[in-house]
């Protein structure tokens, strides 16, 4: 089997995890028109998001990122905005961007 035919089956398998988890959490019901989730479909996405994170929850449920959370901090659960490598790599980027801009204002470019 080839590395590209692997590939493909690991991608469909995912994809068909994904969509038995998105089938679980609508059938955890519809709430009412004020309140468009139920209480255990929140419940759910709360625990998955504890698991695998914030954004790979809200990319399998099909939900906002913001609205998951939103319900994390409603159960006093404190969630990042971004994750910690972030920051670093948002840190280099400035440092690099230092460097080129001095390089630069030396050659008189």
């Amino acid at each position: 089997m080839s590395n590209q035919s692997t590939r493909n089956l690991i991608r469909a398998f995912i994809h068909e995890i994904n969509e038995e988890k998105r089938a679980e959490f609508r059938a955890l019901g519809y709430g009412k028109k004020k309140n468009r989730y139920t209480q255990e479909q929140k419940d759910y996405a709360i625990d998955m998001a504890q698991e695998k994170g914030v954004r790979a929850t809200a990319r399998i449920l099909g939900l906002q990122r913001k609205t998951i959370q939103r319900w994390l901090r409603a159960k006093g659960i404190w969630v990042k905005r971004c994750p910690d490598w972030v920051y670093d790599w948002a840190y280099w980027r400035k440092k690099r961007r230092e460097k080129w801009e001095r390089i630069r204002a030396y050659r008189g470019y």
